[in-house]
Parts: structure tokens; sequence; C-alpha cells
């Protein structure tokens, strides 16, 4: 078994994809993208280790969950773990499952690596390529124009247009003493957002 290190979790939100869905940021990056909106998650460290199956169950148990968005970091760095936290949620609940990455489908596929090949299979939407901060076109799911939305499946293809052309938007989840941003941020949402929590602190 081995288990996924996970940097954050919001375990509902609707600004990451369609529905209602569960979110997984994952710890670890190969990848030091200019204007990074999670440069924390970047360091490749151990943070909080699951159990993918425990972690399905989890997921599951969430009233509403119509799916799972995956980010980070890098979640390609950890494809072992995260293929057997889908195969165990596909094996309960039919649930969409959306994954972003740096890498291109185009670099995935020629890995021949098989880890890979079988996560690509369980994924309804990839969502691929760095972040370009000069390309950050202020629309739809993805960070960058330049990062493609494969439709892997046809699940989501009615809604094919949100992904690249919606307007943004974020929430903003507060906890005991943080508060999370969830969703792709407007342009210069970061540095408000990042203003008025100090403000509010002081």
């Amino acid at each position: 078994m081995t288990l996924i290190n996970i940097a954050e979790i919001c375990p509902s939100t609707r600004t990451l994809g369609p529905g209602q869905r569960f979110v997984i940021w994952v710890q670890g990056c190969c990848f030091n993208c200019r204007g990074c909106v999670s440069p924390e998650w970047i360091p490749q460290k151990q943070a909080t280790e699951i159990d993918p199956q425990k972690l399905a169950n989890y997921i599951l148990s969430i009233p509403g969950t119509e799916g799972l968005t995956v980010s980070g970091g890098e979640p390609m760095l950890q494809a072992s773990a995260l293929s057997e936290l889908f195969h165990n949620l596909r094996q309960q609940r039919d649930i969409s499952i959306i994954c972003f990455t740096g890498f291109t489908l185009t670099q995935l596929q020629a890995q021949n690596n098989p880890t890979i090949d079988q996560i690509l299979t369980l994924i309804d939407v990839l969502i691929d390529g760095q972040y370009l901060p000069e390309l950050n076109d202020n629309q739809g799911w993805r960070g960058s124009s330049n990062q493609v939305v494969h439709f892997l499946t046809s699940r989501h293809l009615p809604e094919a247009s949100l992904f690249t052309q919606r307007q943004r938007d974020v929430e903003i989840h507060l906890r005991p003493n943080e508060a999370l941003m969830v969703g792709v941020p407007p342009l210069n949402f970061s540095n408000h957002f990042k203003t008025a929590i100090d403000t509010a602190t002081k």
C-alpha cells in the first residue's frame, strides 16, 4: 500500500469543476511555475499521509459529493497512490474525477509507465501544462491559456465551455486559525485576499 502525501483538502466546493466536489491538493511538485498560487505545496516533503482506501471512504461519506478534483503540488508524482484512490472510489461509486498536472498529456503518454497509463484511464478530465502568468486569460478552471483541457471520457463534454470560458470565482473556507482559498482565482485576487487577511488579523 502506498500512502498519499496530502497538503490540503476541501470536502465540499463548487469552484473547481462541475457540481459539488471534494478537492485534494497533494504535497510536492517538480515544477516551479512563476506566480504559483500555492508555493508552500511545492517542497517535496512529508505532509499528511493518508491511506487511499480510508480517504476514498471519507470522500464518499460527504453528502452530495458528485466528484473529486486533484491538484497540488504535482499529482503525477504520486500516480501510484492516486491510482489506488481512484480505483477504490470507482469500485464504490461512479463519481467524476478531474486532475490538474504540470506535465502535458503527450509527456505522460511518452513515459510508457504502466502506472501513469492506468491513472489516465480513471480520469475524466485532465488539465495539463505548466502555469504561465503571461497567458492567464482570467477565464475558466485552468490557470493559463496554454493549459489544455483533455476530456478523457465523455462525462463532462456538455460542460466543456465552462473549463475555458466561465467567469472565475473562489470560495474562502474559514478555519480556527487560517483561511483556505478554493478555486482558480481571478487576476490579482490573491494579493487582495492576502491584504484583507493581514488587515483583519492586525
